[in-house]
């Protein structure tokens, strides 16, 4: 297994599409200094995106109305209480945490006039003007616009750094855009592109990113991802992520969370998965390490990806009095669950999913039967933005850059992996080449991006243990337990 957050949508959308994509039929869009296609395809359409894709890059002209004044909150928290079962101890900071507690250790950079610049050599991606990143994401493919909300962030946040005149000594950002078209051979293709034509790659997201891992350590590209979704990227040693996902563990703040939360104290739980791909594994995975945390499952059962009768699971959970159900799929999955045990009277007292259904593809086609539902997630919710600067500027950029575009679990992610790549960058000063970025990232750890997420250990590329928890209520989703982080440890 790897990690609540990673088996979300590609689990179940992979194994449903079955996708094996041509390689040969995958375009790869330049954005920045003019749009081109390789492969002959049409130029890039972004499904998920009110804007052009096609568009000038944020880096190229296009001031913009500039950065939203916002309130700086981003202040000190206590990341949880050391008894697993106990519930947190207050909290309304947005989830950061005290500088001398764990998550302490994202402290802003240097400013470029603290750091010397001397001996910065221009390289791939590097002119006197400019650095040039890469984005790839799954924009086309058998499900379009799957992970358009990552691209979307990186084009926001490269507008964001060029609006407000920061620079990387001296030089602004530009950005090329790839579309890895939910296939392995795209991907490869893509970090193939990229490793002649940018410094590094920053917010990428691919279901398949296995394809362009080899590709990119043997060129020695730093690729800073949103997050890493097969164990092969994971180890690619030039690649790290704004959210890492260790192999073989699983965060203890869930099952704690279920045994507060249930009459029984986590002894009649319930777990569904889809029948494919890691979604299977996961389901496996997480009972077999949620159990040997306290909790006991008396109904585990796979369900087929074409399944659309969810009546037996749910009559079944009723037979077994299940009082906690949890289901590893994604938005349309979840739905029909709530909507079956809502038309077979069955109301569990939690029903808890994870991060994927935090999404108004889940709620509003739900309708009613969604109320209630709990979400577990380990950053600050967009409804607490007034609290978390960083978020705040995400929202507003993406807002600016891509009209009517909802922002994301993965557009969160890969905004904090852009942050996170100017931030190491600056660092360095005169230092700067693909090498030294790489050893900088190795070192990473505590990642939070000024408060917006849990702390992340990017350089040891493990799961972070600290999740909180919010439930819909037919209008919002709502802080239960409190704002802050419960960090747990992991059970592996």
């Amino acid at each position: 297994m790897r990690g609540a957050t990673v088996v979300l949508v590609l689990s179940l959308t992979l194994a449903a599409c079955g996708s094996n994509i041509d390689p040969e039929q995958a375009g790869l869009v330049r954005s920045g200094s003019g749009t081109s296609v390789a492969g002959g395809d049409d130029p890039l359409v972004d499904p998920g995106a009110a804007s052009d894709p096609g568009a000038p890059d944020p880096g190229v002209g296009d001031p913009g109305g500039g950065a939203p004044s916002v309130p700086d909150t981003d202040s000190g928290g206590d990341p949880g209480g050391s008894d697993p079962a106990a519930p947190p101890t207050g909290g309304g900071d947005g989830g950061a945490t005290d500088t001398d507690e764990p998550g302490g250790g994202d402290e802003s950079p240097p400013k470029s006039a603290e750091v010397s610049c001397d001996g910065l050599k221009n390289g791939t991606g590097i002119t006197d003007s400019t650095i040039t990143i890469g984005n790839t994401a799954d924009i086309s493919g058998p499900v379009p616009g799957l992970f358009t909300q990552a691209q979307q962030a990186v084009v926001a946040y490269v507008k964001y750094f060029n609006d407000t005149e920061q620079t990387i000594c001296g030089r602004s950002l530009a950005l090329d855009r790839y579309d890895s078209r939910t296939d392995a051979g795209a991907d490869q293709q893509a970090y193939s592109k990229a490793c002649s034509d940018t410094f590094a790659m920053v917010g990428a997201m691919s279901a398949f990113d296995s394809g362009g891992a080899s590709t990119a350590e043997k060129c020695g590209l730093p690729d800073i991802r949103a997050i890493a979704t097969t164990s092969q990227r994971s180890a690619c040693s030039t690649c790290y992520a704004a959210q890492p996902a260790g192999p073989d563990e699983f965060e203890n703040a869930v099952p704690d969370y279920v045994k507060r939360n249930t009459s029984s104290g986590g002894q009649r739980a319930a777990m569904l998965y889809i029948n494919a791909g890691a979604a299977a594994e996961s389901g496996k995975s997480q009972v077999r390490l949620m159990t040997k945390r306290g909790v006991k499952f008396v109904y585990v059962s796979a369900v087929d990806v074409a399944e659309f009768n969810y009546a037996p699971f749910v009559q079944a959970m009723k037979d077994k009095g299940v009082e906690s159900v949890q289901f590893i799929a994604a938005e349309p999955q979840f739905a029909r669950l709530a909507q079956t045990m809502q038309q077979q009277g069955f109301k569990p007292e939690l029903l808890l999913l994870d991060p994927t259904a935090y999404s108004k593809q889940y709620t509003d086609p739900t309708g009613s039967a969604a109320v209630g539902t709990t979400v577990f997630t380990n950053f600050v919710p967009f409804e607490e933005a007034s609290t978390n600067r960083e978020l705040s500027l995400y929202l507003s950029y993406l807002e600016q850059s891509s009209p009517g575009a909802a922002p994301g679990f993965f557009g969160l992610f890969a905004w904090s992996s852009a942050k996170l790549f100017v931030e190491q960058a600056t660092q360095l000063g005169g230092d700067l080449d693909r090498a030294s970025l790489i050893a900088a990232m190795r070192k990473v750890s505590d990642w939070t991006a000024e408060g917006m997420h849990a702390p992340m250990p990017v350089g040891s590329k493990k799961i972070t243990d600290c999740w909180r928890f919010i439930e819909w209520n037919g209008s919002a989703w709502k802080a239960q337990e409190g704002t802050k982080y419960q960090c747990n440890g992991t059970t592996s």
